[in-house]
């Protein structure tokens, strides 16, 4: 895997665009992450997305609430990557399966957002954690979705909060007004957003790090389902719940993979269920693009 050597790149892009406190801010709070991409002929692996997954025995297939059966999306070999180097308390080995059910096949579970009513369906994400030696399978579902199968290679990357990222609110808070717009005011138009916007590798598949979201911060998204989403972004227990949180990981469209719901997937954790490997706790989160 390469080191993070786009790191040097925002810190530059930070400081030619932005006030010097306020790049300083933003920088302070670079996070490395894994960077997933299709792997060349004859290079490593660290997973896949599409294609079968490898089920422990006796584990049933997920299914959504209302008993559809999930497409597989991706499986990520946590042994083949270097978890150390990341700031999510991750295991060293052990494989995380990825299951999601396409819009395409069910668009009101796809695109719910939110807490649900006692007769709605809630969306349709799911994570297995396979434990390393874990006796497996290859299986299929009647029903679910099968994706072609792309190869995954992972590099390291350093990822930046976008605007609006409540770690990056906290830490411009006692700027002088006129630095603090640059970084949380969404009407005056910032050279920095649109260039970073522009340098984003799309697809952006990746593990750990922050989300390229499209929307809201997927931290926020994941505590509003928490909490309540009337809660405003102001709100000092929202805030708090959402320093907890962190992306787990994100899969964006795909055109080789036949992946095409047109914008990107999230789960999102919390880091102490990350470190007790209580998987089945992820949150998922869909925004268009």
């Amino acid at each position: 895997m390469d080191s993070t050597a786009n790191a040097a790149e925002l810190i530059e892009l930070a400081r030619a665009t932005l006030p010097l406190a306020a790049a300083e801010a933003w920088i302070g709070l670079l996070r490395p992450a894994v960077g997933l991409r299709r792997a060349d002929a004859g290079e490593s692996t660290v997973g896949q997305l599409g294609g079968t997954p490898a089920l422990p025995i006796g584990v049933e297939w997920p299914r959504s609430r209302a008993g559809q059966p999930l497409g597989f999306i991706a499986s990520i070999d946590l042994g083949r990557i270097p978890v150390s180097a990341l700031d999510v308390p991750l295991p060293a080995d052990g494989t995380l399966l990825l299951f999601y059910r396409d819009p395409s096949e069910d668009p009101y579970e796809a695109f719910w957002i939110g807490d649900p009513e006692p007769d709605e369906q809630p969306p349709a994400g799911h994570v297995v954690f396979v434990p390393a030696g874990t006796e497996t399978t290859p299986r299929t579902e009647p029903g679910a979705t099968v994706y072609p199968e792309v190869p995954l290679a992972g590099d390291l990357i350093a990822t930046g909060p976008r605007r609006g990222h409540p770690a990056l609110d906290q830490a411009v808070d006692g700027l002088p007004e006129q630095d603090r717009k640059f970084v949380t005011q969404t009407t005056p138009r910032v050279e920095f957003w649109d260039e970073l916007s522009r340098r984003s590798r799309i697809p952006g598949h990746r593990l750990g790090g922050y989300a390229h979201a499209w929307q809201e911060p997927v931290e926020l998204e994941a505590t509003w389902m928490r909490l309540g989403k009337a809660l405003p972004n102001s709100d000092p227990a929202l805030q708090s719940e959402a320093q907890h949180w962190t992306l787990l990981v994100q899969i964006d469209s795909d055109n080789e993979a036949e992946m095409m719901w047109f914008g990107s997937l999230y789960w999102a954790m919390r880091r102490d269920d990350i470190a007790a490997t209580r998987f089945d706790a992820a949150t998922f989160i869909f925004q268009v693009s």
